[in-house]
Formats: structure tokens, C-alpha cells, sequence
């Protein structure tokens, strides 16, 4: 999770015309069990229920939603993977479900990923990877808006991965960044870390994606009863944009020219190749190039010749 000062690459950019939230840019050891889901509920049918409650009251303000924490292999949706997923389903303020699962990137983990959250190589090795397990959390979603700390940064990783996966993943979202820039002293840190203690909130496990998920709620829920009868606008949800197209797959030729690049100057990959994409293959080897230059050439970047 991208915690508010810390690494703040993908930012919340406030409201435009039609109440709208933009991304610029463009430990426990858990055992290996595969998805943890704790309860099994029509999330479809409750949300229209809660909806069509919260418009008959005219109560703006989001009372059920997804608390939702993603574990990254780093900051850029376009580069990088998920290795984790926690969310807890909210209904009128109280947690009834919840969902967490480690995520395969089908690549290796920073050293400092692993010292920031815990997870490691072998921990990921028998997860499934985000073809398993997204229609299982995009069920669990069901329609509800979504919650966290910078979500923004969790929305458009999954975003990019359903569009991958041509599924839709459009949503209303809560920002409880943005709650506690509105809200806290302008000089308090606005970490999730700062925000729980300036609160009185006891952390469950930071940087972990369920424990993150269920903090960001409990913090929500905080400035909810502190704020929410004298500005209840500061608590509706606002539409998420994260604008991405679908990427489309390497050819086969794609992935032996990169392997023959490697190979020719002996460079290992932490990167399983057949799960990359094409344009992702084609940064790889551009950079390799610019470093290393192509094969056959003799020194590093003096071939800029196409193939």
C-alpha cells in the first residue's frame, strides 16, 4: 500500500465537475492457503438494497462499501504487479465479510518489498496468480464503492489488471487520505501509520493488505462520528478514473529475441518472460540495449541501429 508522504506516485488530484477522483500518472506470516473468504453473500443484492436505502433518505454519505489494500511489487501500475489482496465487505458501518490472498507476479520480489511487508519469494511461489484470482474478488466486490488510504493507487492496479483480463472494474471510492488532509492539522503526518495513532486507532498490521483494509475502515468510521453531521459531503464517494488499455500479449518472437538478448550478455531476469506482455518485453529490452547495446555490438549503447 502506498502510504500518504512515504511513496506518493500515484496521487489523489481532488474533485472535478461531476464529483470525480483522477490517478495522474501515466509480519504474519500467512500459510499457503489459496483465497481466504469468510462469509458468502449476494453482494449485488445487498448493495442495490443499500442504495436505493441511502436515495430514499438522501444520505450522501457511504455507510457500506469495500475497505480495500493492495500489497505491490512497486509503484507503478504499469510496470509492476500485486502480490496481495485484502479487502472486508462494510455494510452501515459494521465489517461482515472479508477477503485476503497472496498473489503469484510470476516475477521476484524486491529485497525492499519483502523487508517492507513481510511477503517473500517463497510465500508467493504456490499462490495463484491474478487470473485466479480476480473474478473472485471482483464477485466478492459485487458493486459497492470502495475504501482505503490513497485508493486511487489500489484502484489502478486492478483496474489495469481487469481491463488485461477484458473485465469491467468501474467504481465509486473513499479516500481516507484525502479525509484526513481535509480533516487533520496541516502538520501531522497523513500516513495510515500517523493518521491511526493521531486517532487513537490500534494498527492490525501495517503493511499487510487485510490489516491496512480494516485500519483504513476503522478510520473512516472515526471521521465519520467526528465529522459526518457537519460535513457530510466530505464522506459521499466520487467516481474513480484511472484511464488504461488493455495490453496485448509478446509473440513468440518477442520472447526468443529477449531470451537471446539475456543470454548474449549473461544477464539474469527475475521476470518469468511468458507472463509478460508485449510492451513490456519491448521496455525491458530497450533498456537492455541502452546499457548494454545489441548483440554483436561492441560496446554498451553504440548499436542504436532498428532490427
Amino acid at each position: 500500500m502506498n502510504e500518504g508522504g512515504t511513496f506518493d506516485v500515484t496521487r489523489e488530484t481532488g474533485t472535478t465537475g461531476a464529483g470525480e477522483m483522477t490517478a495522474e500518472r501515466t509480519v504474519e506470516t500467512q500459510p499457503p492457503e489459496r483465497i481466504r473468504s469468510c462469509v458468502t453473500v449476494d453482494a449485488r443484492v445487498i448493495t442495490l438494497d443499500r442504495a436505493c436505502a441511502d436515495i430514499q433518505s438522501g444520505d450522501r454519505r457511504v455507510h457500506s462499501y469495500i475497505a480495500l489494500d493492495t500489497e505491490t511489487t512497486g509503484l507503478n501500475p504499469k510496470q509492476d504487479r500485486i502480490i496481495e489482496i485484502g479487502a472486508a465487505r462494510v455494510l452501515d458501518g459494521m465489517e461482515t465479510e472479508c477477503f485476503q490472498t497472496l498473489v503469484n507476479p510470476r516475477r521476484l520480489l524486491d529485497l525492499r518489498v519483502s523487508e517492507l511487508t513481510g511477503i517473500t519469494d517463497g510465500m508467493l511461489a504456490d499462490a495463484p496468480d491474478m487470473d485466479e484470482v480476480l473474478d473472485r474478488f471482483l464477485e466478492f466486490a459485487g458493486d459497492l464503492p470502495v475504501l482505503g488510504h490513497n485508493i486511487l493507487f489500489d484502484f489502478s492496479f486492478l483496474k489495469r489488471a481487469a481491463v488485461n483480463r477484458q473485465r469491467e472494474f468501474e467504481r465509486q471510492g473513499v479516500d481516507t487520505l484525502a479525509l484526513c488532509r481535509h480533516f487533520m492539522p496541516k502538520d501531522v503526518r497523513k500516513s495510515l501509520n500517523a493518521a491511526c495513532a493521531f486517532c487513537g486507532i490500534r494498527r492490525e498490521g501495517s503493511h499487510r493488505a487485510l490489516g491496512d483494509a480494516r485500519d483504513a475502515h476503522r478510520l473512516y468510521q472515526r471521521l465519520l462520528a467526528l465529522y459526518g453531521e457537519s460535513e457530510p459531503e466530505a464522506f459521499a464517494g466520487r467516481n474513480l478514473i484511472y484511464k488504461v488499455k488493455r495490453e496485448q500479449p509478446a509473440s513468440e518472437k518477442q520472447k526468443e529475441g529477449l531470451r537471446d538478448l539475456l543470454k548474449y550478455h549473461k544477464i539474469d531476469l527475475p521476470l518469468q518472460i511468458d507472463s509478460l506482455s508485449r510492451s513490456e518485453i519491448s521496455r525491458i529490452r530497450d533498456k537492455i540495449i541502452s546499457q548494454y547495446g545489441r548483440i554483436g555490438s561492441t560496446g554498451r549503447g553504440e548499436d542504436n541501429d532498428e532490427q
